[in-house]
């Protein structure tokens, strides 16, 4: 049985997710539930965790996953009988335009890595159908390492999160735990090449232990 808080908290989480695809932060929850601290927050998200309703995700900021809904929200959201369930992350054909905002976590490499990926509060709307199942992000791209692969310099990437990857997917690699780029991902055994994709680039191989797989390409925007 949950409080009247966890409650609110709980449906507020889910809701900015669903929408967004990233939970809110803690001033947002605080505001949301008019708490005058962001410890009450604290609390209330132990609770929900405790009692197997929310999970945090390691190694990530603001990433909290809805395991399940109360009896009551789950019941308001499930479908009427005689149609289909949505599965997130994927659409009917009608809503494939449809626009869903994701978060716009700043510039990456095509070319020689830079900075690790931060989210700094910016959001892109994304067609529904270039998402896939999960959570997604998306990057700028900066130099012409993976031309060959149609990603030119300003393009924006459309991200799905993911730690696992196969030889020949284009992946955001973190390299070293403080630089990331943009790849194709070919492991071999113990070693794994970051692949350019333009001639004018080297490989790079590192040993398993330095790479760090952030998630995989599953959609392009380019502005003309």
């Amino acid at each position: 049985m949950l409080t009247q808080k966890q409650h609110d908290l709980l449906l507020f989480i889910h809701e900015r997710v669903q929408k967004t695809g990233v939970s809110p932060s803690f001033d947002e929850m605080k505001d949301a539930l008019d708490l005058k601290s962001k410890s009450g927050i604290h609390r209330l998200i132990s609770a929900l965790e405790e009692r197997g309703f929310i999970r945090r995700i390691a190694h990530r900021a603001r990433a909290l996953e809805v395991v399940k809904l109360p009896e009551d929200i789950a019941a308001k959201k499930a479908p009427a009988p005689g149609f289909a369930e949505e599965v997130p992350g994927f659409t009917h054909a009608a809503n494939e335009n449809e626009p869903m905002a994701i978060p716009l976590v700043g510039k990456i490499a095509a070319g020689t890595p830079i900075e690790a990926i931060q989210h700094d509060g910016h959001f892109v709307d994304v067609p529904k159908g270039l998402l896939a199942r999960g959570e997604h992000y998306a990057l700028e791209i900066e130099g012409d390492s993976m031309t060959g692969a149609g990603i030119l310099d300003g393009d924006t990437v459309v991200i799905q999160r993911a730690d696992t990857a196969q030889s020949g997917d284009i992946i955001v690699a973190l390299v070293d735990d403080e630089e990331a780029t943009l790849k194709t991902f070919l492991k071999n055994g113990s070693k794994i090449t970051l692949q350019a994709e333009n001639p004018a680039y080297e490989p790079r191989e590192f040993t398993t232990d330095r790479v760090k797989v952030q998630g995989k390409l599953v959609g392009l925007l380019r502005r003309y």
